[in-house]
């Protein structure tokens, strides 16, 4: 395959290229520096530091899937991709895209705990209990990941093999198979509509409970330090699964490669560098830590 990427833009390559190279330097960097804070101060091991952990080393795999193939592509003439690279760069895009959905879902629950049942909260969630919820997002990832990338590569492809995208994604790639695709399509969106959604309704969820909690505290102080908690996850959220959402469970009839690439863009690229400073910035204790 041939990746399109932002060669429509010849002019505009360096700026990407250091806009994209000083992005990368500073997800991986902020995101290294709360693994390391985190583990160091004894003060924040608690689960929901822990499922913090898992999410920053989680955006550091996520970002590196995507983002040093388009600074290479953006360098080089040559933007070819072989078709083992384009089938290994979507099932670890898919894998680490589904089980962050799945961790966000664990982190909701874990915030709906400390909130609705402060006093049973540290034994509910223990370090066994965080240690399975982790584990479950990131088998669920896996298992994702390796279904749709089996079920879309294992179709026949003819005719274009240009991918209008700056990385190997499900539509893009779609639309180079031949022939009829419309059930192709229907089952993606389908899968993706149980696996995007179901920890989006889970969120939803624990949320509608929580904030129906913090209603009830008496004092504006109380409220505002509860709602505090789950701000930065709230945010997080919102910004993944929005685009997420939009991008995904639609049929092929509404796509705009051109408009797809900067959707992409938020919950492959900016997502990843907002996290740290989202949940450094809104946390006194990460701060603190710091």
């Amino acid at each position: 395959f041939v990746i399109l990427g932002f060669s429509h833009h010849p002019d505009m390559k360096v700026i990407f290229f250091v806009l994209f190279l000083c992005i990368y330097i500073i997800t991986v960097l902020g995101n290294l520096i709360i693994l390391l804070v985190i583990k160091m101060d004894p003060v924040l091991h608690t689960p929901m530091y822990f499922f913090l952990r898992n999410l920053s080393f989680l955006e550091i795999c996520y970002i590196s899937v995507t983002l040093p193939r388009v600074l290479v592509n953006l360098l080089s003439s040559d933007t070819s991709i072989s078709f083992a690279g384009c089938a290994a760069q979507m099932y670890f895009f898919l894998f680490f895209g589904v089980t962050e959905c799945c961790l966000l879902a664990a982190m909701a629950y874990d915030r709906y705990l400390a909130i609705c049942s402060p006093l049973h909260y540290m034994d509910v969630m223990n370090k066994k209990v965080c240690m399975q919820l982790s584990a479950s997002s990131w088998i669920c990832g896996n298992l994702v990941a390796l279904g749709h990338t089996t079920f879309v590569f294992s179709l026949p492809f003819c005719g274009s093999n240009v991918i209008n995208h700056f990385f190997c994604e499900i539509q893009p790639v779609l639309m180079l198979v031949c022939g009829d695709t419309y059930w192709n399509e229907l089952q993606i969106i389908l899968a993706a509509a149980s696996v995007v959604l179901m920890p989006f309704l889970l969120i939803l969820v624990s949320y509608s409970l929580i904030i129906s909690s913090i209603l009830k505290i008496r004092s504006a102080k109380g409220r505002y330090k509860a709602f505090s908690t789950c701000f930065s996850h709230l945010t997080v959220v919102t910004l993944f699964y929005g685009t997420a959402v939009f991008i995904y469970i639609r049929p092929k009839s509404s796509y705009s490669l051109d408009v797809d690439k900067v959707l992409s863009l938020f919950y492959s690229v900016l997502t990843p560098i907002l996290n740290p400073i989202i949940y450094s910035l809104r946390n006194r204790e990460v701060k603190g830590a710091l």
